[in-house]
């Protein structure tokens, strides 16, 4: 179903003097209006802040007229430059094929179509294979029933020759069990010479710009070979007219064409790459070291590039605009949308001492996260307070997140940002919190922005994605700089950046749980697209295959930080140790808390239990904890000032902190890992590290008007932070 008003951005934040263009698609008759609002508060809940969204005057603002706008979803491959490729009368076509789901529908393989709907298709279902030729005077037909094995490997060819179809398939291994796994069969009166010219297209039939019959597998190898030979791999000599070699460019979206003619393509929404192909056996783990071995690309039904819908107005930032978070609001009758972004303030400055890094990779890797958790009672309490009244599970249009799986069962490796976002919204309820608002992500974090706003607390906005894009540079000009709840997914480039901030002077306020946890590759011609492979290790919501771990982007190795030797503690001093249901504790401070040296952190805190309160779980110390360990790369100096108790029994701990059912790496009893610390150290060139190491944590701010030891314990912090020394 489609949500009847809605848009997104071409960029997630700006500076003044440039310029964001809005893409919106509506349902509804006549016109929407469009209008400017400041984003200080985005939770709906009435025992908390509120909404809080401050109209701001804008050039843009006024009416618009509406227009519904589609999203194709579904990967293929296209080669529009075979368009005036004219093949022999005998010829041999050729492909390598896994499904990894088959169903009644046939699901294309390779087909030549025209925008009329004139050529061919060979397409693979549950019954078999088909070939199909579409002419204007009507078509013919060719079956081959030998049922494919879902996951099983394939050569299927296609032999033209006197007016004649061979279409045979033959498995690549041995495949156990019963069925008619090989087979051939002839069909007279089939010749493609009649047919009109058209682009090629591989895991899907292309027309009207969108990947039709999608192919949910793996394609390996198409190939065209002049003559009707018994070959069903391409055979490189004079008689070879186009191979497509996927195992080139595994890090791009084109694919190559080895043939004379060199008919290169290009990858329609974001297929996965560096995937196992016929070849792989397992003697190589990386693509980049046997790229044959992954000379194969997997298609899905439900993948998405980029929405590709038309700009109906922009924004551009004016002089003078402050830093912060801002949205595009949509309004016709009862509907409503907003579409978040930040501004920046001006390059090389800052304009506030203070700097929020919003976790935008997270947001992103979250992005329409479809979590079966939309019930009664979760659509009851959103109709209550007003919330955000879309829910990815009732809207698949917009593509899902890195935590869903694709039709074949696989896991989501890849986000686009350039599609609307339901869950990347002010209001959005990711949970029915029992104890309190059910927020993630996003609408969490402006539990931190309306604290800053309450207590008069002057902050800039950046993110990551601007982190990843300029470097260190971004961070130097601050005092400080906060992380909001859950900043769990990272590139190499922002990792660095706030190692090399803090080690050059730096203070970093680590306001969350299960950060700095996931590895994630973009690259500069796709910057508004991330990539997730789920190594070995971690808590995951899927796993790679193995073989898969290195990410297609970048050809690195994914998966946890922990795994690439850059566990969480050597940059926050404490790294994701347990899990829970949404659920919140409390804080008891420790010895090393009462000593001269930290009391300036606790001043006017007199309470020794800390956060058993808040809009998150019920409390500061819940859902996500982290925790030091020394042996993962806690700073020596580093100290344990308060730590977690009170946990309920549902809490584990995290699965690459366990050898055995009764062995961790620490040596601890599995249940003593349940416990989040907060910890703080200095470092030798004036920088200084706070970190709470809880997702729950800024939940606690808004409480009692924001006034309570958790919001007295950030804002003692950030004060000291933003002074020219620590001592």
């Amino acid at each position: 179903m489609t949500v009847p008003l809605t848009g997104y951005l071409d960029r997630i934040s700006a500076r003044a003097g440039e310029t964001l263009g809005v893409k919106v698609s509506s349902t509804l008759p006549g016109e929407y209006e469009a209008d400017l609002v400041r984003v200080i508060s985005g939770d709906p809940n009435p025992e908390g802040p509120g909404m809080q969204l401050r109209q701001v005057q804008a050039d843009f603002a006024g009416r618009y007229p509406g227009r519904f706008q589609p999203v194709h979803l579904g990967s293929c491959a296209v080669v529009e430059a075979a368009s005036d490729l004219v093949l022999p009368a005998d010829v041999t076509i050729g492909l390598r094929v896994q499904p990894t789901l088959l169903t009644d529908a046939p699901a294309v393989l390779m087909a030549r179509l025209s925008e009329a709907g004139e050529g061919w298709t060979l397409s693979v279902s549950r019954g078999g294979l088909v070939f199909e030729t579409h002419g204007p005077g009507g078509g013919a037909r060719c079956t081959l029933a030998a049922p494919m094995v879902v996951r099983g490997w394939y050569a299927v060819t296609l032999n033209f020759e006197d007016d004649r179809l061979r279409l045979a398939q033959s498995p690549l291994r041995r495949i156990w069990g019963a069925g008619a796994h090989e087979g051939s069969t002839e069909c007279p009166g089939i010749r493609l010479r009649d047919l009109p010219g058209a682009p090629l297209s591989f895991g899907a039939a292309w027309q009207g710009g969108a990947a039709r019959s999608v192919f949910e597998g793996r394609i390996e190898d198409p190939f065209i070979q002049a003559g009707a030979t018994a070959a069903t791999e391409p055979e490189e000599g004079d008689s070879l007219i186009a191979w497509w070699d996927f195992s080139m460019g595994i890090d791009t979206q084109s694919i190559q064409d080895r043939g004379p003619k060199a008919l290169h393509g290009r990858l329609i929404n974001l297929p996965t790459r560096a995937v196992r192909g016929s070849r792989w056996d397992g003697s190589e783990m990386a693509w980049t070291h046997a790229p044959r071995h992954y000379a194969a690309i997997n298609f899905h039904a439900d993948d998405l590039d980029d929405c590709g819908w038309d700009t109906d107005f922009s924004v551009t930032i004016p002089q003078g605009m402050p830093s912060g978070a801002y949205g595009i609001r949509l309004r016709a009758g009862e509907h409503e949308d907003i579409i978040p972004f930040y501004v920046l303030p001006p390059r090389g400055t800052a304009t506030a001492p203070v700097a929020f890094l919003a976790s935008t990779f997270t947001y992103q890797a979250y992005a329409n996260h479809a979590r079966k958790n939309c019930d009664e009672d979760y659509r009851a309490r959103r109709a209550e307070w007003g919330a955000y009244p879309h829910n990815p599970q009732e809207h698949a249009d917009y593509a899902y997140s890195t935590y869903n799986r694709h039709p074949d069962n696989s896991g989501v490796s890849m986000s686009s940002r350039l599609r609307p976002i339901l869950t990347w919204r002010p209001g959005f309820l990711t949970f029915n919190d029992a104890r309190g608002s059910g927020l993630r992500h996003y609408p969490a974090d402006t539990h931190l922005i309306a604290w800053a706003d309450a207590l008069g607390i002057e902050m800039d906005i950046i993110t990551d994605e601007d982190l990843d894009n300029e470097g260190v540079e971004l961070l130097r000009s601050y005092k400080v700089v906060l992380t909001g709840s859950h900043p769990e997914y990272h590139t190499v480039g922002t990792l660095d950046g706030l190692q090399e901030y803090v080690a050059t002077g730096g203070r970093l306020c680590y306001l969350g749980g299960n950060g700095f946890y996931w590895r994630v590759a973009r690259r500069p011609d796709l910057p508004h697209v991330i990539e997730v492979r789920r190594a070995e290790g971690g808590i995951r919501a899927w796993a790679a295959d193995a073989g898969e771990y290195y990410q297609q982007l970048d050809g690195a190795y994914g998966g946890l930080w922990r795994r690439n030797g850059r566990p969480p503690q050597m940059l926050a001093g404490v790294g994701f140790s347990s899990q829970g249901l949404f659920e919140g504790s409390y804080f008891r401070r420790l010895k090393a808390s009462y000593e001269p040296e930290y009391a300036w952190i606790f001043e006017g805190i007199e309470d020794e239990i800390i956060g058993n309160f808040g809009l998150s779980g019920g409390g500061a110390a819940g859902f996500e904890l982290d925790r030091a360990d020394w042996m993962q790369g806690t700073p020596p100096n580093a100290r344990i000032l308060a730590r977690s108790e009170g946990h309920q029994s549902h809490f584990v701990a995290v699965p690459e902190e366990l050898l055995s059912h009764v062995n961790t790496v620490t040596g601890e009893k599995a249940a003593e890992l349940v416990r989040a610390e907060i910890v703080y150290f200095e470092t030798e060139q004036g920088g200084a590290v706070f970190s709470t190491g809880s997702i729950t944590f800024c939940g606690s701010l808004p409480s009692n008007d924001f006034n309570n030891p958790v919001s007295r314990l950030l804002r003692n912090v950030v004060t000291r932070f933003s002074q020219e020394h620590l001592s």
